[in-house]
């Protein structure tokens, strides 16, 4: 479980990938955070763009690249014979890219122009 090196968005067979993931083990107490930082660790030292949130890390890049380091991290776990629940969302769009970020700034940027049109409307009343 060690760096991969991932597929080229220019290679012709790349499908970009958005994956949303939450990987724990189940009945070894109240406080999961020990365990589940092995689970990210691995997701960290893929290669692959990622960021972790509160419920969940975001991985982004090729889809059999985002499997692989999907399996990695859960059998980080699965492996010390945790029982282990995954969480899963993929989010599969072969010819964009860099997903992650631009989702948000879509929505961000929705959000500004709905307040300067609420700004506006305001303004007008």
């Amino acid at each position: 479980m060690a760096h991969i090196t991932p597929k080229s968005p220019d290679a012709p067979d790349y499908v970009n990938t958005l994956a949303s993931v939450a990987i724990y083990p189940n009945g070894v107490g109240e406080e999961l955070s020990t365990y589940v930082s092995q689970a990210v660790e691995v997701i960290r030292e893929s290669g692959l763009s990622n960021e972790t949130h509160s419920m969940a890390t975001e991985i982004e890049g090729d889809l059999d690249d985002v499997l692989r380091v999907i399996r990695d991290a859960t059998m980080k776990l699965a492996g010390q014979g945790y029982r282990t629940g995954v969480h899963l969302s993929l989010d599969i769009r072969p010819s964009f890219r860099d997903q992650m970020h631009a989702k948000v700034k879509l929505v961000d940027s929705i959000l500004a122009d709905e307040a300067t049109d609420k700004g506006t409307v305001e303004a007008e009343d």
